[in-house]
């Protein structure tokens, strides 16, 4: 399948998404946000693909919302909007249909920002959802919204403060001024600082350390895990959950194959599939 803003490409375990709009530093479209539902629905399913990373095409990772059209880019009403048109979405998304938002969140598989350069507004707020950030010495990011008479989008409310903390949350968007890389590392925005010609291969380094040595499943819920309960207010509900898993894990043949692997010093091979071998209790959050 082809893609109009995106290219996607599989290297073995690993699937490479790739915002493709190098002229218009890869800034984003309701084209855009429907091909990237489209696409973490097409990895989430695929058994194949064990980790997943995001980058962009060209000097920047994604300089926000295509404002090309002018003043009314965000006018719905507007001949010249682009970024709050109706995006196409197909209703595929578990949870209740958020776009790419909920197809990142949802997805079984982690997922890795390869941050190259500018992520701007919706350039950054897409990459919240995601696991692991990691970007280059020049890179700028930007939560302007306040300074184009909008608000923070795409989830970005919930998922930064948990991500940063509140207080550095608010100070980024109450300013909506551009941070370095260097802040956004002791933001903890994002885990390291890499050379620009190095970025994809570190990103693949991390991305193969999990697909060589952990079980898809283990992943799968380990991800939804500690998302999901990051801002529960106490561990109670968490401790009725994580007890049933580890008690029907631990006698399936991916913990037989795991500690066998230990003991014979050997890379595993699990054989659960999230596609046919999730626990009885997933998805959990639909059974509440």
């Amino acid at each position: 399948m082809t893609y109009q803003t995106l290219l996607y490409e599989l290297d073995g375990a690993i699937a490479t998404v790739t915002l493709n709009r190098p002229d218009k530093l890869n800034a984003y479209t309701a084209t855009m946000g429907a091909e990237l539902e489209e696409v973490f629905l097409r990895a989430d399913e695929d058994d194949g693909v064990r980790v997943v990373i995001v980058t962009g095409a060209g000097r920047g990772f994604c300089a926000g919302a295509d404002i090309s059209g002018g003043a009314g880019a965000f006018d719905t009403q507007a001949e010249g909007s682009v970024a709050f048109q109706d995006s196409g979405s197909k209703g595929r998304v578990r949870g209740g249909g958020a776009g790419f938002v909920g197809a990142m969140f949802n997805c079984r598989k982690p997922i890795i920002a390869a941050i190259n350069g500018a992520a701007v507004g919706v350039g950054v707020t897409l990459t919240l959802p995601m696991d692991i950030r990691i970007t280059t010495p020049a890179a700028k990011f930007g939560f302007v919204f306040a300074r184009r008479g909008l608000v923070p989008e795409a989830g970005s409310a919930w998922f930064l403060p948990r991500l940063v903390g509140l207080s550095q949350a608010l100070r980024w968007c109450l300013s909506g001024k551009l941070i370095t890389a260097d802040e956004a590392l002791a933001g903890q925005l994002v885990s390291e600082i890499v050379e620009p010609d190095q970025l994809l291969a570190r990103a693949r380094e991390i991305a193969l350390e999990i697909a060589e040595n952990t079980a898809p499943v283990s992943i799968a819920l380990t991800r939804q895990m500690l998302w999901r309960f990051a801002g529960a207010p106490d561990p109670f509900g968490l401790l009725k959950l994580d007890g049933a898993f580890a008690m029907e894990l631990g006698g399936g043949p991916d913990a037989r194959e795991g500690v066998g692997a230990f003991l014979e010093k050997r890379a595993p091979d699990f054989p659960g599939k999230v596609s046919t071998d999730m626990p009885a209790r997933y998805p959990w959050w639909d059974q509440l």
